[in-house]
């Protein structure tokens, strides 16, 4: 039979990886016109390999390009939370420093950053003034921001009273933001608190021929309290200022997604945050790669924000949207994915790499 069957059934047979739809309906017909028995069977089963295979290569791939953009869950879902956090319907983010990069994309940054915006006749000049030796907070240590501002709110639902210094346990903190407790983490806590409290915020603002101007800093406080032989503080009281308390006091919050804090890149916290922020719960947004480059507040040149840009699309693993960047008009596109349906890679993802996969082993055996 063998002979009898037509000689791309058997080269296909030799090649699965090459074997397309199209080419299954050309053999069909092939050997239909030759009214020879054909083993439909055999190649239907042949091409199921085929595709568990090409579908293997593409989870595969998948987790390589997760591990270059998330974190690794360090605790199971079940002891995610402890404590009073379990109860948490969802962390919050204040829409102001959302919208203001605030936050230092890369440890050290010791640069005094100037923004200037006019909205309606009225100039906002904005100064960030970082701790001389230690720097500018940093986007990871924006995570005690968020966690504060997340138990002043779940207070607030459940009609407690509130201030504006919010006391919890590292230890607490830890799991929920996804940290290790190893090593000098705890050391590191102290440090991000030090920053946040260092760093300083100047806004002017003229209006109306007249300016006003005010300052202050992104903790007004801290307090830590711990035992000599623990490596975990007991005790952690921080100060919010009063301008952040007033936007958790007005709803000026949004509430975020807790995989937020499995993003390893702050390149890819700060694209988040844009994201929340103008998309929303929209269906999509769309903005300029320029544009969106200037609000991230990367020092990146604008050719490798492009490449940070491919490498999240590529992942698609932000939380909440998925991305599409189109080279040709060089605009961001972000898609809700409640609206879109679409969880992880989808089905046009897995056509592409297998499509891929087969053009490159079909180079490969020419």
């Amino acid at each position: 039979m063998q002979n009898e069957l037509s000689t791309k059934f058997w080269e296909s047979i030799e090649k699965l990886e090459c074997l397309s739809l199209d080419d299954v309906a050309d053999i069909i017909e092939e050997n239909k016109q030759r009214s020879v028995p054909f083993p439909e069977n055999m190649l239907l089963k042949l091409i199921q390999q085929r595709d568990q295979k090409a579908l293997a290569v593409v989870e595969t791939e998948k987790k390589e390009l997760e591990k270059k953009h998330l974190l690794s869950e360090r605790y199971e879902k079940g002891d995610f939370f402890i404590a009073d956090a379990a109860d948490l319907p969802y962390f919050r983010d204040d829409m102001a420093s959302m919208e203001n990069p605030l936050f230092a994309l890369k440890p050290g940054d010791v640069r005094v950053i100037e923004y200037v915006s006019n909205s309606k006749g009225e100039v906002l000049k904005t100064t960030i003034r970082p701790a001389v030796n230690i720097g500018r907070a940093t986007i990871f240590d924006k995570d005690i921001w968020i966690f504060a501002i997340s138990k002043l709110m779940q207070a607030k639902f459940e009609g407690k009273e509130i201030n504006n210094a919010v006391e919890f346990s590292a230890e607490e903190f830890f799991q929920v933001t996804n940290r290790g407790r190893g090593g000098n983490q705890f050391v590191m806590f102290k440090e991000a608190l030090n920053r946040l409290q260092g760093t300083n915020i100047e806004t002017e603002i003229e209006t109306g021929g007249q300016k006003s101007a005010s300052g202050f800093g992104l903790l007004d406080g801290w307090e830590v309290t711990e035992e000599s032989n623990k490596k975990l503080p007991l005790r952690v009281i921080v100060e919010l200022p009063n301008w952040l308390y007033r936007s958790v006091v007005s709803d000026e919050v949004l509430p975020i997604s807790k995989e937020y804090f499995r993003l390893k890149k702050p390149i890819d916290r700060r694209i988040y945050e844009i994201a929340r922020k103008y998309c929303g719960r929209q269906e999509s947004w769309k903005i300029g790669l320029e544009s969106l480059h200037q609000k991230t507040g990367a020092t990146m040149i604008i050719t490798r924000f492009r490449f940070a840009i491919n490498s999240l699309v590529q992942a698609n693993v932000l939380p909440d949207y998925i991305i599409e960047y189109d080279r040709k008009s060089d605009m961001v596109t972000f898609i809700n994915r409640d609206e879109s349906g679409q969880d992880g890679f989808n089905k046009q993802d897995i056509r592409n790499l297998i499509s891929k996969i087969s053009t490159t082993k079909t180079m490969n055996r020419k």
